[in-house]
């Protein structure tokens, strides 16, 4: 009797979340929509927005130490990496693999310079010139981690080196429509 009741329940409990189950549509479903772009971001924004910043962590680095900034009033929320809950060397070292990661980034096919012409991605100089940001990104992390400020000076050279590189190549145009030529 009691293995009978136990079946009964779960018939029954099991009929109860067929019914509140959302029935099948005729209709066929819309399916998602594919995003825009594999990589919406144009180079000038992934500058802006990851390189530019991340660079003047490692730069700042130069010229003060990391560790006498003092935390913000809320470090969860701080602006600043220097001040955050992850600042002081830590945020160079965060910084500096943000450039290495983000020098992926700038080899994606397909992404666009602001002025709408593709990244030079296969052009012969960019792979080196994009691996000149990698190695300059690596060079300040090992920097960041020994908490040495003339190793930051070298290493922020090193960066300023491999970002010349690259800006006087395709950057430093007469014209923005010149630029990624």
């Amino acid at each position: 009797m009691r293995i009978r009741g136990v079946v009964l329940m779960m018939l029954a409990f099991v009929g109860i979340s067929a019914a509140q189950a959302p029935a099948p549509s005729k209709a066929k479903a819309k399916a998602p929509s594919a995003p825009a772009s594999r990589n919406p971001a144009t180079l000038a924004q992934l500058m802006k927005g990851i390189l530019f910043p991340s660079a003047n962590v490692v730069f700042f680095a130069q010229s003060d130490n990391p560790n006498d900034v003092p935390p913000a009033k809320d470090p969860a929320l701080a602006i600043n990496p220097l001040a955050s809950s992850y600042g002081k060397w830590e945020a160079v070292e965060n910084a500096s693999l943000a450039i290495v990661e983000a020098a992926n980034l700038l080899t994606v096919p397909g992404r666009k310079c602001s002025n709408g012409l593709p990244v030079p991605v296969t052009n012969a100089d960019w792979p080196k010139l994009v691996q000149g940001l990698r190695d300059a990104g690596m060079a300040a992390y090992k920097a960041a981690q020994s908490k040495n400020q003339d190793k930051i000076l070298d290493a922020a050279d090193v960066m300023t080196t491999a970002c010349a590189n690259c800006h006087d190549k395709y950057r430093e145009k007469p014209t923005p429509a010149d630029r990624c030529k």
